[in-house]
């Protein structure tokens, strides 16, 4: 079985690359003088009806739709104590980052006033200060990935919010959204389902590590919460946003690289000789709809193709660098 399907992939990919050879052949080269397409580069993917049809390159426009976000997630109550361990470590490796960095300041000072203190015992104190000024880069670097938002806030509402969570009057929960890498915009609001009582959660922001459910995540934080909800509780939520207006189109539409995401563009040919070309356009991936996503970035007229997409990624042969949408007009 596993020989049947090493020769269909390598037919398969044979196939590809005849496919691609086919669509930069000379013979489909630009005329002398003529004119590009708007937004066309030497390397914009071009295919002719029968190569379309081999391939099975699909296209369709995409849906205006407004969508009322009301996003399900599932709830994990996190422990106040690994706040409060970061935050320590992180306020004595800053502390102590302070101290070796006045040491060594002092020490320098007085060696090159001749006062005595050898190059070797100041070389030792710029090491330590090298060392405790890692340390404290390290000590912040874990901080922000495992409470970005926290770590995002100045001094004096972070120290608010840990009194908050280490004395009770509130829990910080971790919203995770099952099957979604990318949450688009951040919702608005929150409403945790604890034994049928809704109990209302505060949006603090994204978090930048995931958890054992490989989902993108929020943090929450729940003020006065119920008797007994305590960390390691899970419970399902509901994450809330205004109504959003955009483009809804398949998730087999979209690709993304390192400008974003983006999506090709179908252009008619100018004549029956010319191959269709295929633009990569730029798009804002506002929020998931079903087997969709709501986008911003192309028009109910484009021709978007929805199927097929990885044959023109691969005539570009990096992948497409997505463009701003321009008008064809």
């Amino acid at each position: 079985m596993q020989m049947k399907a090493r020769r269909k992939r390598a037919s398969q990919f044979a196939c590809l690359a005849i496919l691609c050879s086919l669509a930069f052949a000379d013979d489909d080269a630009p005329k002398p003088g003529a004119a590009p397409n708007p937004g066309e580069t030497s390397e914009t993917p071009a295919l002719n009806a029968e190569q379309q049809r081999a391939v099975n390159l699909q296209v369709a426009h995409p849906v205006a739709s407004k969508v009322p976000e009301r996003t399900p997630a599932l709830g994990m109550v996190l422990d106040s104590m690994s706040l409060l361990s970061d935050a320590s470590e992180q306020a004595v490796a800053e502390a102590q980052e302070q101290a070796t960095s006045a040491e060594a300041s002092r020490l320098r000072s007085l060696y090159k006033a001749g006062a005595g203190t050898s190059l070797k015992v100041l070389e030792t104190a710029r090491a330590e200060e090298a060392k405790a000024r890692a340390e404290a880069l390290l000590a912040a670097a874990r901080f922000a990935q495992h409470w970005g938002p926290l770590a995002a806030e100045s001094t004096a509402l972070r120290q608010k919010h840990m009194d908050a969570v280490t004395s009770g009057r509130s829990l910080l929960v971790r919203a995770d959204l099952p099957g979604q890498h990318v949450m688009g915009t951040l919702p608005a609001r929150a409403m945790l389902d604890v034994d049928g009582i809704e109990v209302p959660g505060r949006v603090l922001g994204p978090l930048a590590q995931f958890s054992e459910s490989q989902s993108a995540g929020i943090l929450l934080q729940i003020d006065h919460p119920p008797l007994g909800l305590a960390a390691g509780a899970r419970i399902p939520l509901w994450l809330y946003g205004g109504e959003r207006a955009g483009m809804l189109l398949p998730r087999d539409a979209i690709l993304y690289d390192d400008a974003g995401p983006y999506v090709y563009k179908q252009v008619a040919a100018r004549t029956a000789a010319e191959k269709t070309r295929y633009l990569p356009v730029k798009v804002t991936l506002l929020m998931p709809q079903g087997d969709g996503w709501l986008v911003h970035g192309v028009d109910d007229d484009d021709e978007i193709v929805v199927h097929g997409v990885g044959v023109l990624w691969s005539l570009e042969g990096v992948g497409a660098r997505a463009a701003d949408n321009a008008d064809e007009d």
